[in-house]
């Protein structure tokens, strides 16, 4: 990249994105701000405070004397990220909304506006995360020569850029980032890249941004809002009745209204139970969601899964799978849970097969399954299938000791 001056900022209205833009202009470039709209809210009672956090955003540009703008990507979020989240949960999977969001629209469309409309040579979002880009000075406001050949060598090598996680490890944000395309990548910048969430709240203090630091951080889904989430899937998705089953006997414990407003590991509501059940597993042909009655069964624990078509931050797999085709590495599939250690194998159609060194608690199918090496992101993969759970691996055992004392108490017959 060559000299960068221009730097569009991600407003959201809150205190990340404010900070953000205040220490770019600290740092001498020309800084726009843009908001945001990707859920429209007119027709939604108390869903989100969209118009609110565009006009926070709106007095921190004020603040700062930067120019602001406002961009709408309801149409792209409704097509790209919610469409595809009501497909995810009519097939049985629980998806990850803000994962996607920063995929299709944040880390796509706006980063097309803010380059090829707003002219900028750069984007900037308030991430608590890092490149190696900053690592390499790549943002300093240096003037390096470019080659004076007309075109580029096709054989020139360029180096990937690399997603590692912030200096506050319990704010790290690499989890929601880690679809984003390396071109994107390639053009973004993170200020907050060194700095604490308490440093950077000290730091709006300074600068005046009160209002800004009063506001709650926003949990969950935006356009969720406070509503209860069986309610508001409801409104997008036709009830689909069918039975709580009991994954031990195959009893029928109750009746729920669709697959789609449960996910693994949740407690069921079920009436008339003394204790309380858990979903460990559903099946959506014949519309049955299997519970049990602990939130600690072992049908709720499993240490393999498979993914999707792996998407890795840096393109191509890292040298060591690519070569051996397995790779000790870390994994997470939440974000701020512990990281696990895992086996990571890869399938010659880019799918990977993930072997956890415990089993884990609700792994769920639709969430993306997030690959680390030390501190760097190696990029995500949506879960699509689980190996056997504990329960099966352990009925398995019991089956075949069974089978075992079964064939050494039959006597042999007589000659």
């Amino acid at each position: 990249m060559g000299l960068i001056r221009h730097i569009v900022c991600a407003m959201s209205g809150g205190v990340d994105s404010s900070v953000s833009a205040l220490l770019l202009k600290r740092r001498g470039y020309n800084v726009t701000g843009v908001f945001m709209k990707n859920w429209d809210s007119l027709d939604e009672s108390g869903v989100c405070t969209t118009e609110k956090d565009c006009e926070d955003a709106y007095r921190v540009c004020q603040t700062l004397d930067i120019p602001f703008h406002e961009v709408s990507y309801v149409k792209e979020y409704w097509h790209e990220v919610f469409s595809n989240l009501l497909k995810e949960y009519e097939r049985g999977r629980t998806p990850n909304p803000d994962i996607l969001c920063n995929k299709h629209i944040k880390f796509s469309h706006f980063h097309k506006y803010a380059i090829n409309t707003l002219g900028a040579d750069a984007m900037a979002t308030g991430h608590y995360a890092r490149t190696s880009q900053e690592d390499e000075d790549v943002f300093q406001q240096k003037h390096t020569v470019l080659p004076t050949r007309l075109f580029r060598d096709r054989f020139e090598i360029r180096n990937p850029v690399r997603l590692y996680k912030g200096a506050d490890l319990l704010k790290d944000q690499t989890f929601f980032l880690s679809q984003v395309s390396q071109d994107a990548l390639r053009q973004t910048i993170f200020p907050l890249a060194g700095l604490t969430k308490d440093y950077v709240k000290k730091i709006a203090a300074e600068a005046g941004f009160h209002h800004v630091l009063r506001k709650k951080e926003s949990m969950g889904i935006c356009f969720i809002g406070e509503r209860n989430f069986e309610n508001f899937i409801l409104e997008y998705l036709e009830p689909k009745p069918g039975n709580f089953v009991s994954v031990e006997d195959g009893t029928v414990m109750g009746k729920h209204k669709g697959w789609f407003t449960l996910t693994l590991g949740q407690r069921a509501r079920i009436g008339g139970q003394r204790h309380a059940w858990f979903v460990v597993d559903k099946d959506i042909t014949t519309g049955d969601v299997f519970v049990a009655p602990n939130t600690k069964h072992p049908a709720l624990f499993h240490d393999t899964m498979q993914t999707e078509r792996f998407h890795w931050i840096a393109v191509d797999p890292p040298p060591e799978l690519a070569k051996t085709q397995m790779m000790e590495c870390h994994f997470r599939f939440l974000h701020q849970m512990a990281l696990i250690p895992c086996t990571v194998t890869l399938n010659m159609d880019g799918t990977v097969w993930i072997s956890l060194s415990q089993p884990l608690r609700a792994l769920t199918p639709g969430q993306f399954a997030v690959l680390y090496k030390g501190d760097e992101c190696l990029g995500s993969g949506k879960i699509v299938r689980l190996g056997p759970s504990e329960y099966t691996l352990q009925q398995g055992r019991e089956r075949l000791a069974a089978a075992s004392l079964h064939e050494q108490q039959t006597p042999e017959p007589a000659c």
